[in-house]
């Protein structure tokens, strides 16, 4: 049975994980803001680059460019986006998870996966299983800048131009809202083609050339959807560590209520066992 004073130690403990937990939510919730006016800033231009990229390639295009061409799919690299610290809730579990479905079902298809992991979380989990990690990347969304998506696309292409994968999966956390994060498994490579019906017609004049042109272009696309799904996934993750840190805050005022109660119910019938006692000794002296 708890005495007194193991009481008032684990109410004085949880009083400063919530202090702590109290100043984790604020600390996120102040990042979450710029990081979701990037995410709101980046998606219309990512979206009008892949738009224009599909209306303007041709067939001829398809068959000449690297980054079009589908082949036979023998291996696949699943790319994992995760985040570098825990204390978000479920965030990178669900990630995890999703990416065992994608593998699991590549498996299940003859195709062999190969991993990338963007994040230290996924890192850590992957390494222990039996997949191969062609490349990590961790540390990134400490400081995140647009400086790391070129080494991250350039491990991506390399290595699907040199025919080590012929697919790519980019599974990650898609924002939603503060309380609502969308789990997506996404095709970046080859880049898929969805000619819209307005652009399907349309003729254009090219300067200096057209193939320069789409050859400039496609990279750039790449680019700018990996940067996207980096926005997405550190907006996101501030998103669920905001949320994780208010449950936790509130989870602790719980328990510091029921503990404050279990602890005045032991210390009345402390004081009411000393009365008694005092009591007996009185009446018994008297007798």
């Amino acid at each position: 049975m708890a005495t007194l004073r193991d009481l008032r130690n684990r109410i004085k403990g949880i009083r400063n994980t919530q202090q702590i937990t109290k100043a984790m939510k604020m600390v996120a919730a102040a990042k979450l803001r710029r990081a979701q006016d990037n995410v709101i800033n980046a998606r219309p231009f990512a979206a009008k680059l892949r738009s224009l990229v599909s209306d303007l390639i041709t067939e001829e295009d398809i068959a000449l460019n690297s980054l079009l061409v589908e082949r036979p799919v023998k291996s696949a690299l699943v790319v994992c986006l995760t985040s570098d610290r825990g204390l978000c809730g479920a965030f990178n579990t669900n990630i995890i998870k999703e990416a065992n479905r994608v593998i699991a079902e590549l498996e299940s298809q003859g195709v062999t996966p190969k991993l990338m992991c963007i994040g230290k979380k996924g890192h850590d989990n992957f390494k222990k299983e039996k997949y191969t990690i062609v490349s990590q990347f961790t540390g990134i969304f400490n400081s995140l800048n647009f400086s790391y998506v070129t080494p991250i696309m350039n491990a991506i292409t390399a290595g699907f131009e040199n025919g080590d994968y012929e697919k790519v999966i980019v599974v990650y956390n898609e924002f939603k809202s503060v309380i609502q994060q969308r789990i997506v498994s996404e095709q970046l490579l080859p880049v898929k083609i969805e000619k819209s019906e307005a652009g399907a017609d349309e003729q254009f004049i090219y300067e200096p050339g057209e193939r320069e042109i789409v050859n400039y272009l496609i990279p750039r696309n790449v680019e700018s959807q990996v940067w996207r799904m980096l926005l997405e996934s550190n907006a996101s993750e501030f998103g669920a560590r905001m949320t994780a840190m208010e449950n936790a805050t509130s989870n602790a005022s719980d328990l510091i209520r029921t503990l404050r109660i279990k602890y005045n119910k032991e210390r009345q019938a402390a004081i009411t066992k000393e009365i008694l006692e005092v009591v007996s000794g009185a009446n018994a002296l008297r007798g």
